[in-house]
């Protein structure tokens, strides 16, 4: 169910277009298009294991490259589709927390700055402090129960306020996101 949302936010992201402006560089916009369909190719019930972790595995390292030269790479940098995808090649890296937490703080920046989409931002803190076992803000990370529905993977951190914290970072309200997750089944 996962991989079926997954590879909707990805039919998304590597349909969308850059946005008006030429991005400042389009050879790596392109670079982190193809490293997301690779992810992608790769993000299948069937798919081979060893060529899961290969892709995960350098995808990986190359986002570490891709911070350690650029920071963030921004709107300005790669086009709005070149950031979505950085930021689900980043999303998708569970093994590398140091990583996610790095581009988080470097997400954070460029939100700050117009440069970055602030539901990315939002996805991907809620990522990170579901693996640090924190409770998320926003309510982007949920898990299928054995009974068929969904629970959140952490509880939400101030549930009465979650609306207005999704509605800020440009998130759909729960309730509708919630819909959307039970239609995959």
């Amino acid at each position: 169910m996962r991989t079926l949302l997954t590879c909707l936010i990805t039919a998304l992201l590597l349909t969308t277009a850059c946005g008006d402006a030429a991005p400042a560089d389009p050879r790596l916009r392109a670079e982190l298009l193809e490293m997301l369909r690779l992810d992608q190719e790769v993000r299948t019930p069937d798919a081979d294991q060893a060529d899961w972790d290969r892709i995960e595995r350098a995808n990986t390292e190359r986002m570490r490259q891709i911070l350690d030269e650029h920071g963030w790479p921004g709107y300005e940098l790669v086009g709005e589709d070149g950031e979505d995808a950085a930021w689900a090649l980043v999303q998708h890296a569970d093994r590398a927390l140091d990583l996610q937490r790095r581009a988080l703080a470097l997400l954070r920046e460029a939100v700050a700055k117009g440069d970055a989409s602030p539901g990315n931002l939002a996805y991907l803190e809620d990522r990170v402090r579901v693996a640090e076992g924190k409770p998320q803000r926003y309510g982007t990370q949920w898990e299928p129960t054995q009974d068929g529905q969904w629970r959140p993977r952490t509880p939400i951190e101030d549930e009465a306020g979650v609306e207005e914290r999704r509605a800020e970072a440009g998130l759909q309200p729960l309730a509708e996101y919630l819909e959307e997750l039970k239609s995959l089944e």
